[in-house]
């Protein structure tokens, strides 16, 4: 069954009440787990860097907006125990290798990498050190600079999967990559799935259906607040479908339909299947053609509508009424 994650990301804007709010409401949805950034504005930016959408009027440089995004260490102590109060995994994706400690203090169960980070060594090692699970998104990387992360995470004995993901907010259909997850699937042998930043529930049920071993889109409780990601997200009625979805699509899976069996079907069949009937007054001794001929329900009051080539050409030993059915006690042999 697809493992379902909501990443909050950014949704709260800095409000830490927001926060929890995101929390107690995903719980309710069903998904199993939520995911947070960790930013330490300090420890992973600096002035220099720019606005990758000027989306804020309050925050005169990312870096401020960085300052205003971060919680302290008791804060996020705090949030660990929420999510495990309400029957949340608690993930988050950690800027720099400060960000680690404070999530290990908070009793982070599992690390996503954000596809910005996945050539960033120093993170993957801090991380690594932990040994608990990753998440690695795909993103922005090529083949081989995925391949190389992997390969790292590996040698360190970390238990990691890995997502395909599209760095465009919010993604077009064509630019979905949805093959992504069987490709990753046979290439490194370990779950898979998709990082959804459409904005709609089409992609997200596609994934499942396509096999993704774990699923993770953004949320906002509404389409209309501020932040950076609101077009690239779900609310709270499009979380729900695609729960229904997932553990719809899982039902059936676990199902497989036998078609060599149809026998659930015997009394349907006889209401639904039909007999041959001729469709005009036809005398004794006319010979039967095609044109002559009608199907009509139910089943088993006359020769089956699927055998009509065995009486084309045969010779009506009685006369039959228009729509009588045809027997094969009324043919010469």
């Amino acid at each position: 069954m697809t493992y379902l994650i909501a990443e909050v990301g950014q949704a709260h804007d800095g409000s830490l009440g927001m926060l929890h709010a995101y929390i107690d409401a995903m719980a309710k949805t069903g998904v199993d787990a939520i995911k947070f950034q960790t930013h330490i504005a300090e420890a992973e930016s600096s002035l220099h860097e720019p606005f990758r959408v000027k989306f804020s009027r309050q925050d005169k440089t990312r870096y401020a907006y960085w300052e205003r995004m971060s919680f302290s260490q008791e804060q996020w102590n705090d949030i660990g125990a929420h999510c495990k109060e309400v029957g949340l995994d608690f993930i988050s994706s950690p800027f720099s290798n400060e960000a680690v400690d404070v999530l290990e203090k908070a009793g982070v169960q599992q690390y996503k990498i954000g596809s910005g980070e996945v050539t960033n060594f120093l993170l993957l090692e801090k991380i690594a050190q932990t040994q608990k699970p990753v998440i690695v998104s795909s993103g922005m990387s090529s083949w081989d600079e995925l391949k190389e992360s992997l390969r790292f995470l590996k040698s360190r004995g970390v238990d990691y999967s890995v997502l395909q993901c599209t760095t465009k907010y919010p993604t077009q259909p064509q630019d979905w990559g949805l093959n992504m997850i069987q490709e990753f699937k046979a290439y490194f042998k370990v779950n898979t799935g998709y990082s959804d930043h459409s904005g709609s529930i089409t992609s997200a049920i596609s994934a499942m259906s396509l096999d993704a071993d774990i699923l993770e889109f953004h949320v906002v409780f509404h389409k209309e607040m501020f932040g950076p990601d609101v077009s690239s997200s779900l609310n709270l009625e499009e979380v729900r479908q695609i729960v229904k979805a997932r553990n719809e699509l899982n039902i059936a899976l676990e199902n497989p339909v036998d078609k060599s069996d149809h026998s659930q079907f015997e009394s349907l069949k006889t209401i639904f299947e039909k007999s041959l009937a001729v469709n005009k007054d036809l005398e004794k001794g006319h010979i039967l053609r095609f044109e002559d001929l009608e199907a009509k329900k139910p089943k088993n009051f006359g020769i089956e509508a699927g055998k009509f080539q065995s009486v084309i050409g045969k010779k009506l030993k009685i006369t039959k009424k228009q729509w009588d059915f045809l027997k094969e006690e009324d043919l010469e042999a």
